[in-house]
């Protein structure tokens, strides 16, 4: 993998990781299209290393009080908004993770074409346009009681289908139960926080099986590309959301859907 695809895909990392246009379908189908050699499950994991860190830099404040109260919850279970907020993150990862170590060979054996991304695409975005229109939008991500917290963790589980996005799946459903769309937001990239670590640790026991040698340098590259995109993303993102609402990510997923159907 020359140094131009590995910029290119720690870009594309960065910019779709958090945004509702699903970064997994990027990184499958921009090789595809280019003609690149597939960039191997290492780089994978590195630039997914570099979104873990924006997200928990972007984070820093609200996830060292979350910690804490966390804490003192195990210890006096007594509970505050913030302690409430991160066992809902915690809670909501149990879906994906389960789902994850079932159906983790299937999903890469079945579900990686372009007719199953173009799909997920368009039919997910259309979703995505309804929740945002017909959505409420009153409530933010520390008033979820448990039913929406599971809710929202089974539209993450779904994400393990290539072009639905995790992050707008879980924006979806999040506006579907009432949140305001920076709430949606929100409360979906704390919930990237464990997956990612999850599917990251997944990787590596991966890569621990597997006899190769790994160029530190290029992925140490990779992984502070995709980083510094994905914490500018992050912050422009929650900046503009109220603003320009999810029309422009919807009519981007449709216009790439058909483009795949066209191409097929």
């Amino acid at each position: 993998m020359d140094l131009t695809q590995q910029i290119f895909l720690a870009l594309l990392q960065g910019l779709t990781e958090f945004l509702p246009i699903s970064s997994s379908a990027h990184l499958i189908l921009l090789p595809r299209l280019l003609g690149w050699e597939d960039q191997g499950l290492v780089y994978d994991v590195a630039v997914h290393v570099g979104t873990l860190g924006a997200v928990v830099i972007y984070f820093r404040t609200e996830l060292l009080r979350m910690s804490r109260d966390w804490t003192q919850s195990l210890m006096t279970r007594r509970q505050t908004a913030e302690s409430r907020l991160a066992w809902g993150v915690l809670i909501g990862t149990i879906p994906v993770g389960l789902c994850g170590l079932l159906f983790k060979d299937n999903v890469e054996l079945y579900l990686r074409s372009p007719q199953v991304i173009a799909v997920a695409t368009i039919g997910f975005g259309l979703l995505l346009w309804w929740a945002d229109v017909y959505g409420k939008r009153r409530r933010d991500e520390y008033s979820l009681r448990l039913s929406d917290i599971l809710l929202i963790g089974i539209a993450q589980a779904i994400a393990l289908i290539p072009g639905t996005s995790r992050s707008g799946i879980t924006m979806t459903a999040g506006l579907m139960l009432g949140l305001s769309r920076n709430a949606a937001a929100r409360f979906s990239f704390l919930l990237s926080i464990p997956v990612i670590t999850l599917a990251g640790l997944l990787e590596v026991m991966d890569l621990l099986e597997q006899d190769r040698l790994i160029d530190g340098g290029d992925l140490l590259t990779g992984a502070m590309i995709a980083g510094v995109t994905a914490y500018i993303c992050i912050h422009f993102f929650l900046k503009l959301l109220e603003r320009v609402g999810m029309l422009p990510f919807v009519i981007y997923r449709l216009l790439l859907g058909v483009f795949l159907l066209l191409l097929m």
